[in-house]
Protein backbone atom coordinates (compact mmCIF):
# COMPACT_ATOMS: atom_id res chain seq x y z
CA UNK A 1 0.00 0.00 0.00
CA UNK A 2 1.10 3.40 -0.89
CA UNK A 3 1.00 6.06 1.44
CA UNK A 4 -0.04 9.49 0.63
CA UNK A 5 2.50 11.64 2.16
CA UNK A 6 0.54 14.86 1.30
CA UNK A 7 -2.34 13.62 3.16
CA UNK A 8 -0.53 12.77 6.04
CA UNK A 9 1.22 15.54 6.52
CA UNK A 10 -1.92 17.58 6.70
CA UNK A 11 -3.27 15.38 9.34
CA UNK A 12 0.21 16.38 11.25
CA UNK A 13 -0.60 19.92 10.42
CA UNK A 14 -4.12 19.96 12.48
CA UNK A 15 -3.10 17.50 15.21
CA UNK A 16 -0.24 19.64 15.85
CA UNK A 17 -1.82 22.55 16.49
CA UNK A 18 -4.45 21.13 18.32
CA UNK A 19 -1.85 19.50 20.51
CA UNK A 20 -0.25 23.18 21.12
CA UNK A 21 -3.50 24.25 21.88
CA UNK A 22 -4.34 22.21 24.26
CA UNK A 23 -0.96 22.72 26.01
CA UNK A 24 -1.60 26.18 25.98
CA UNK A 25 -5.14 25.69 27.76
CA UNK A 26 -3.47 23.68 30.21
CA UNK A 27 -1.18 26.23 30.94
CA UNK A 28 -3.95 29.17 31.03
CA UNK A 29 -5.53 27.02 33.62
CA UNK A 30 -2.09 26.21 35.85
CA UNK A 31 0.13 28.89 35.30
CA UNK A 32 2.70 27.77 37.63
CA UNK A 33 3.94 25.04 34.94
CA UNK A 34 5.02 27.84 32.81
CA UNK A 35 6.41 24.88 30.48
CA UNK A 36 3.31 23.86 29.52
CA UNK A 37 3.00 27.44 27.50
CA UNK A 38 6.91 26.77 26.18
CA UNK A 39 5.40 23.02 25.09
CA UNK A 40 2.33 24.46 23.53
CA UNK A 41 4.01 27.52 21.53
CA UNK A 42 6.62 24.93 20.25
CA UNK A 43 3.55 22.47 19.30
CA UNK A 44 2.04 25.45 17.35
CA UNK A 45 5.53 27.17 15.84
CA UNK A 46 5.78 23.21 14.55
CA UNK A 47 2.33 23.01 13.24
CA UNK A 48 3.13 26.41 11.12
CA UNK A 49 6.33 25.32 10.05
CA UNK A 50 4.92 21.79 8.86
CA UNK A 51 2.25 24.01 6.96
CA UNK A 52 4.66 26.28 5.18
CA UNK A 53 6.50 23.03 4.19
CA UNK A 54 3.49 21.76 2.59
CA UNK A 55 3.23 24.62 0.11
CA UNK A 56 6.76 23.84 -1.07
CA UNK A 57 5.41 22.16 -4.09
CA UNK A 58 3.26 25.48 -4.71
CA UNK A 59 6.05 27.51 -3.87
CA UNK A 60 9.00 28.03 -5.75
CA UNK A 61 10.83 29.95 -3.45
CA UNK A 62 13.52 28.44 -1.91
CA UNK A 63 13.75 30.74 1.28
CA UNK A 64 10.40 30.42 2.20
CA UNK A 65 11.47 26.51 2.58
CA UNK A 66 14.54 26.96 4.25
CA UNK A 67 12.57 29.62 6.78
CA UNK A 68 9.89 27.02 7.28
CA UNK A 69 12.81 24.68 8.32
CA UNK A 70 14.29 27.10 10.36
CA UNK A 71 10.94 27.34 12.28
CA UNK A 72 10.78 23.73 12.98
CA UNK A 73 14.22 24.14 14.05
CA UNK A 74 13.46 26.90 16.80
CA UNK A 75 9.77 25.15 17.98
CA UNK A 76 12.55 21.91 18.72
CA UNK A 77 14.85 24.29 20.78
CA UNK A 78 11.41 25.63 22.45
CA UNK A 79 10.64 21.92 23.42
CA UNK A 80 14.10 21.29 24.98
CA UNK A 81 13.56 24.79 27.19
CA UNK A 82 10.17 23.59 28.40
CA UNK A 83 11.99 20.85 29.84
CA UNK A 84 14.43 22.92 31.38
CA UNK A 85 11.87 25.53 32.65
CA UNK A 86 9.77 22.14 33.85
CA UNK A 87 12.60 21.30 36.10
CA UNK A 88 13.49 25.03 37.46
CA UNK A 89 16.41 26.06 35.12
CA UNK A 90 17.28 28.57 33.21
CA UNK A 91 15.98 29.62 29.96
CA UNK A 92 18.59 29.28 26.64
CA UNK A 93 17.94 31.53 24.09
CA UNK A 94 21.14 31.38 22.56
CA UNK A 95 21.15 27.33 22.46
CA UNK A 96 16.76 27.35 21.57
CA UNK A 97 18.18 29.74 17.81
CA UNK A 98 21.48 28.04 17.31
CA UNK A 99 19.77 25.24 14.86
CA UNK A 100 17.69 27.29 12.63
CA UNK A 101 21.15 30.08 13.11
CA UNK A 102 23.03 26.45 11.27
CA UNK A 103 20.48 26.02 8.85
CA UNK A 104 20.39 29.24 7.95
CA UNK A 105 24.18 29.46 7.59
CA UNK A 106 24.54 26.06 5.93
CA UNK A 107 21.28 27.52 3.50
CA UNK A 108 23.95 30.07 1.99
CA UNK A 109 26.86 27.69 0.92
CA UNK A 110 26.65 27.09 -2.62
CA UNK A 111 25.06 23.47 -3.63
CA UNK A 112 23.57 22.80 -0.01
CA UNK A 113 20.40 23.84 -1.73
CA UNK A 114 20.42 21.30 -3.99
CA UNK A 115 22.37 18.44 -1.92
CA UNK A 116 19.38 16.45 -1.15
CA UNK A 117 21.89 14.20 1.53
CA UNK A 118 23.52 17.60 3.34
CA UNK A 119 20.09 18.71 3.90
CA UNK A 120 18.98 15.78 5.18
CA UNK A 121 21.91 14.56 7.17
CA UNK A 122 22.44 18.45 8.53
CA UNK A 123 18.03 18.89 9.56
CA UNK A 124 17.98 15.22 10.99
CA UNK A 125 21.16 15.71 13.36
CA UNK A 126 19.71 19.02 14.50
CA UNK A 127 15.79 17.57 15.39
CA UNK A 128 18.05 14.72 16.92
CA UNK A 129 19.88 16.48 19.28
CA UNK A 130 17.10 18.64 20.48
CA UNK A 131 14.80 15.67 20.78
CA UNK A 132 17.78 13.63 22.87
CA UNK A 133 19.08 17.12 25.02
CA UNK A 134 14.79 17.29 25.84
CA UNK A 135 15.06 13.36 26.98
CA UNK A 136 18.31 14.03 29.33
CA UNK A 137 16.58 17.65 30.45
CA UNK A 138 14.07 15.44 31.59
CA UNK A 139 15.76 12.34 32.93
CA UNK A 140 18.37 14.67 35.16
CA UNK A 141 15.30 15.71 37.27
CA UNK A 142 14.50 12.67 37.94
CA UNK A 143 15.45 13.80 42.18
CA UNK A 144 11.61 14.45 41.45
CA UNK A 145 9.55 11.25 42.00
CA UNK A 146 7.00 11.75 39.29
CA UNK A 147 5.37 7.87 37.33
CA UNK A 148 5.60 9.79 34.13
CA UNK A 149 8.55 11.03 34.00
CA UNK A 150 10.08 7.83 32.98
CA UNK A 151 7.48 7.10 29.86
CA UNK A 152 8.02 11.02 28.49
CA UNK A 153 12.50 10.22 28.71
CA UNK A 154 11.82 6.74 26.99
CA UNK A 155 9.59 7.89 24.36
CA UNK A 156 11.26 11.15 23.67
CA UNK A 157 14.46 9.16 23.71
CA UNK A 158 13.56 6.49 20.95
CA UNK A 159 12.24 9.73 18.68
CA UNK A 160 15.61 11.22 19.27
CA UNK A 161 17.28 7.92 17.69
CA UNK A 162 14.65 6.59 15.10
CA UNK A 163 14.68 10.17 13.33
CA UNK A 164 17.91 10.46 11.95
CA UNK A 165 17.87 6.86 10.81
CA UNK A 166 17.39 8.46 7.67
CA UNK A 167 20.80 9.49 7.73
CA UNK A 168 22.44 6.17 6.48
CA UNK A 169 20.09 5.62 4.29
CA UNK A 170 20.93 8.57 1.91
CA UNK A 171 24.65 7.74 2.39
CA UNK A 172 24.24 4.16 0.53
CA UNK A 173 21.60 5.40 -2.30
CA UNK A 174 22.42 6.89 -5.27
CA UNK A 175 21.30 10.36 -5.98
CA UNK A 176 18.26 9.15 -8.35
CA UNK A 177 16.74 6.46 -5.57
CA UNK A 178 17.39 8.66 -2.42
CA UNK A 179 14.28 11.13 -4.07
CA UNK A 180 12.43 8.01 -4.82
CA UNK A 181 12.85 6.58 -1.26
CA UNK A 182 12.14 9.90 -0.01
CA UNK A 183 9.05 10.26 -1.97
CA UNK A 184 7.18 7.22 -1.36
CA UNK A 185 7.70 5.01 1.81
CA UNK A 186 10.70 5.82 3.79
CA UNK A 187 9.14 9.80 4.20
CA UNK A 188 5.76 8.30 5.05
CA UNK A 189 7.25 6.27 7.89
CA UNK A 190 9.34 9.07 9.13
CA UNK A 191 5.52 11.18 8.90
CA UNK A 192 3.79 8.29 10.82
CA UNK A 193 6.27 8.03 13.42
CA UNK A 194 6.78 11.67 13.77
CA UNK A 195 2.52 11.92 14.28
CA UNK A 196 2.88 9.14 16.47
CA UNK A 197 4.86 11.04 18.76
CA UNK A 198 3.58 13.98 18.61
CA UNK A 199 0.36 12.81 20.25
CA UNK A 200 2.30 10.24 23.00
CA UNK A 201 4.45 13.16 23.69
CA UNK A 202 2.09 16.05 24.08
CA UNK A 203 -0.24 13.23 26.27
CA UNK A 204 2.31 12.20 28.36
CA UNK A 205 3.45 15.99 29.61
CA UNK A 206 0.35 16.98 30.18
CA UNK A 207 0.03 13.85 32.86
CA UNK A 208 3.71 15.41 34.18
CA UNK A 209 2.19 18.34 34.65
CA UNK A 210 -1.00 17.04 36.30
CA UNK A 211 1.07 14.40 38.62
CA UNK A 212 3.36 17.78 39.80
CA UNK A 213 0.39 19.62 40.60
CA UNK A 214 -1.03 16.91 42.21
CA UNK A 215 1.30 15.96 44.64
CA UNK A 216 1.66 20.21 45.27
CA UNK A 217 -1.36 20.34 46.17
CA UNK A 218 -0.88 16.95 48.43
CA UNK A 219 2.11 18.56 50.44
CA UNK A 220 0.26 21.70 51.05
CA UNK A 221 -2.19 19.98 52.61
CA UNK A 222 0.47 18.75 54.74
CA UNK A 223 2.20 21.81 55.56
CA UNK A 224 1.49 24.74 58.50
CA UNK A 225 1.17 27.59 56.32
CA UNK A 226 2.95 30.10 59.02
CA UNK A 227 6.20 27.97 59.70
CA UNK A 228 6.22 25.42 56.80
CA UNK A 229 7.15 22.40 58.93
CA UNK A 230 4.26 19.42 59.17
CA UNK A 231 0.89 19.94 60.33
CA UNK A 232 -1.45 17.92 62.55
CA UNK A 233 -2.71 15.46 59.34
CA UNK A 234 0.59 15.05 58.31
CA UNK A 235 2.07 14.22 61.72
CA UNK A 236 -0.31 11.40 62.53
CA UNK A 237 0.20 10.04 59.01
CA UNK A 238 3.69 9.67 59.18
CA UNK A 239 3.63 9.11 62.71
CA UNK A 240 1.57 6.13 61.94
CA UNK A 241 4.37 4.89 59.11
CA UNK A 242 6.86 5.32 61.99
CA UNK A 243 5.08 3.06 64.25
CA UNK A 244 3.96 0.02 61.56
CA UNK A 245 7.98 0.31 60.19
CA UNK A 246 10.26 0.62 62.40
CA UNK A 247 8.99 0.54 66.56
CA UNK A 248 9.45 -3.47 68.36
CA UNK A 249 10.12 -4.01 71.11
CA UNK A 250 14.40 -3.41 70.88
CA UNK A 251 13.33 -0.39 68.55
CA UNK A 252 11.62 2.52 71.12
CA UNK A 253 9.57 5.27 69.70
CA UNK A 254 10.21 8.92 71.57
CA UNK A 255 7.56 10.89 71.24
CA UNK A 256 7.62 14.72 72.59
CA UNK A 257 5.03 17.30 72.72
CA UNK A 258 6.46 21.59 72.81
CA UNK A 259 4.45 23.75 74.10
CA UNK A 260 5.70 28.14 74.26
CA UNK A 261 5.70 29.26 78.06
CA UNK A 262 2.95 32.09 78.81
CA UNK A 263 2.94 32.42 75.10
CA UNK A 264 -0.92 34.55 75.96
CA UNK A 265 1.10 36.85 77.76
CA UNK A 266 3.59 37.10 74.31
CA UNK A 267 0.65 37.83 72.53
CA UNK A 268 -0.70 40.46 74.55
CA UNK A 269 2.03 42.52 75.53
CA UNK A 270 4.29 42.64 72.16
CA UNK A 271 1.60 41.59 69.37
CA UNK A 272 0.51 39.09 67.65
CA UNK A 273 3.34 39.57 64.63
CA UNK A 274 6.10 39.02 67.24
CA UNK A 275 3.94 35.97 68.56
CA UNK A 276 4.01 34.62 65.59
CA UNK A 277 8.13 34.63 65.03
CA UNK A 278 8.43 33.15 68.24
CA UNK A 279 6.33 30.26 66.97
CA UNK A 280 8.40 30.00 63.68
CA UNK A 281 11.67 30.66 65.63
CA UNK A 282 10.36 27.07 68.31
CA UNK A 283 9.36 25.64 64.90
CA UNK A 284 12.70 26.37 63.23
CA UNK A 285 15.23 25.63 66.28
CA UNK A 286 13.62 22.21 66.48
CA UNK A 287 13.53 21.26 62.72
CA UNK A 288 17.38 22.32 62.97
CA UNK A 289 18.02 20.05 65.72
CA UNK A 290 15.92 17.11 65.30
CA UNK A 291 17.00 14.30 62.70
CA UNK A 292 15.81 14.39 59.17
CA UNK A 293 14.22 11.42 59.67
CA UNK A 294 12.13 12.29 62.81
CA UNK A 295 8.49 13.93 62.29
CA UNK A 296 8.23 16.86 63.85
CA UNK A 297 5.05 19.58 62.99
CA UNK A 298 2.70 21.99 64.74
CA UNK A 299 -0.26 20.67 66.46
CA UNK A 300 -2.00 24.65 66.73
CA UNK A 301 -1.57 27.71 68.45
CA UNK A 302 2.02 27.47 70.00
CA UNK A 303 1.63 23.40 70.32
CA UNK A 304 4.06 21.10 68.71
CA UNK A 305 4.81 17.79 68.39
CA UNK A 306 7.71 14.99 67.07
CA UNK A 307 7.82 11.36 66.27
CA UNK A 308 12.02 10.12 67.20
CA UNK A 309 12.14 6.59 65.86
CA UNK A 310 14.63 4.27 67.31
CA UNK A 311 15.56 6.62 70.03
CA UNK A 312 15.39 5.39 73.99
CA UNK A 313 15.52 7.24 76.85
CA UNK A 314 18.55 8.85 77.46
CA UNK A 315 18.23 9.82 73.45
CA UNK A 316 15.30 11.60 73.56
CA UNK A 317 16.34 13.45 77.39
CA UNK A 318 19.09 14.67 75.71
CA UNK A 319 17.44 15.96 72.65
CA UNK A 320 14.71 17.46 74.36
CA UNK A 321 17.51 19.69 75.99
CA UNK A 322 19.10 20.11 72.99
CA UNK A 323 16.00 21.77 72.01
CA UNK A 324 14.86 23.78 75.21
CA UNK A 325 18.15 25.55 75.45
CA UNK A 326 18.71 26.31 71.61
CA UNK A 327 15.35 28.39 71.61
CA UNK A 328 16.27 29.89 75.44
CA UNK A 329 19.23 30.77 73.61
CA UNK A 330 17.46 31.92 70.07
CA UNK A 331 14.19 33.64 72.18
CA UNK A 332 15.93 35.69 73.96
CA UNK A 333 15.84 38.70 72.01
CA UNK A 334 13.39 38.35 68.79
CA UNK A 335 13.15 40.91 66.19
CA UNK A 336 14.89 43.18 68.72
CA UNK A 337 12.62 43.03 71.35
CA UNK A 338 13.61 41.49 74.68
CA UNK A 339 11.19 38.48 74.39
CA UNK A 340 12.66 35.53 76.79
CA UNK A 341 10.38 32.85 75.47
CA UNK A 342 11.30 29.26 76.58
CA UNK A 343 9.64 26.01 76.25
CA UNK A 344 8.34 23.11 77.97
CA UNK A 345 8.75 19.65 76.84
CA UNK A 346 6.93 16.38 77.93
CA UNK A 347 8.47 13.10 76.31
CA UNK A 348 6.77 9.75 76.65
CA UNK A 349 7.97 6.37 74.93
CA UNK A 350 6.40 3.56 72.96
CA UNK A 351 7.84 -0.10 71.94
CA UNK A 352 4.24 -1.42 70.73
CA UNK A 353 3.64 -1.01 66.88
CA UNK A 354 0.23 -1.02 67.87
CA UNK A 355 -0.20 2.01 69.96
CA UNK A 356 -2.81 4.95 68.53
CA UNK A 357 -0.87 7.98 67.88
CA UNK A 358 -3.79 10.09 69.38
CA UNK A 359 -2.86 7.92 72.66
CA UNK A 360 1.14 8.47 72.63
CA UNK A 361 0.19 12.24 71.75
CA UNK A 362 -1.70 12.14 75.14
CA UNK A 363 0.41 10.38 77.77
CA UNK A 364 3.30 13.26 76.37
CA UNK A 365 0.69 15.86 76.59
CA UNK A 366 0.32 14.37 80.69
CA UNK A 367 4.31 14.93 81.12
CA UNK A 368 3.98 18.41 79.74
CA UNK A 369 1.54 19.46 81.82
CA UNK A 370 3.75 18.24 84.82
CA UNK A 371 6.42 20.47 82.85
CA UNK A 372 4.27 23.24 83.18
CA UNK A 373 3.66 22.98 86.77
CA UNK A 374 6.59 22.21 87.95
CA UNK A 375 7.89 25.43 87.08
CA UNK A 376 8.05 25.63 83.16
CA UNK A 377 11.24 25.70 80.45
CA UNK A 378 12.27 21.96 81.26
CA UNK A 379 11.65 18.66 80.43
CA UNK A 380 9.33 16.22 82.43
CA UNK A 381 9.30 12.49 81.32
CA UNK A 382 6.20 10.06 80.91
CA UNK A 383 7.43 6.25 81.20
CA UNK A 384 5.97 3.27 78.56
CA UNK A 385 3.75 2.47 81.44
CA UNK A 386 2.27 6.29 81.78
CA UNK A 387 4.73 6.59 84.88
CA UNK A 388 6.96 9.89 85.60
CA UNK A 389 10.29 9.18 85.99
CA UNK A 390 12.59 12.20 86.56
CA UNK A 391 14.60 12.77 83.61
CA UNK A 392 18.09 12.83 86.36
CA UNK A 393 17.26 9.36 86.78
CA UNK A 394 17.57 8.49 82.94
CA UNK A 395 20.84 10.84 81.88
CA UNK A 396 22.29 11.53 85.66
CA UNK A 397 25.29 13.88 84.11
CA UNK A 398 23.30 15.82 81.83
CA UNK A 399 26.01 18.48 80.88
CA UNK A 400 28.39 16.10 80.08
CA UNK A 401 25.79 13.99 77.93
CA UNK A 402 24.66 17.11 75.81
CA UNK A 403 27.87 17.42 74.06
CA UNK A 404 28.13 13.51 73.63
CA UNK A 405 26.11 12.20 70.36
CA UNK A 406 22.38 10.84 70.53
CA UNK A 407 21.76 7.54 71.95
CA UNK A 408 20.07 5.36 69.77
CA UNK A 409 19.20 1.65 69.70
Amino acid sequence: MVLDVPTLLVVSIFVTAVLGLLLIFAWIQDRSIQALGWWGAAYLLGGLSAGMLSLQQFIANALVIDLASALLFVACGMSWNGARVFDGKNVQPFAMFAGATIWLLACQIPGFAESSIGRIVVSSLIISNYTLFTAFELWSGRAEKLNSRWPAVIVITLHGVVFPSQVPLTMVLPGDRIAAGLTNGWIATLAIESLLYSIAAAFILLEMAKERTERVHKEAALIDPLTGVHNRRAITEFAKQILARDVRPTKPMAVFMFDIDKFKSINDTFGHPVGDKVIKLLAATAKKTLRQTDVFGRLGGEEFAAFLGNTDEKGAVIVAERVRIAFLEAAKVVDGIKIGATVSIGVTFTTNYKDEVDALLARADEALYEAKNAGRNRVMIRSEQNVQVPASSLVPDLPAALSEPVTTR
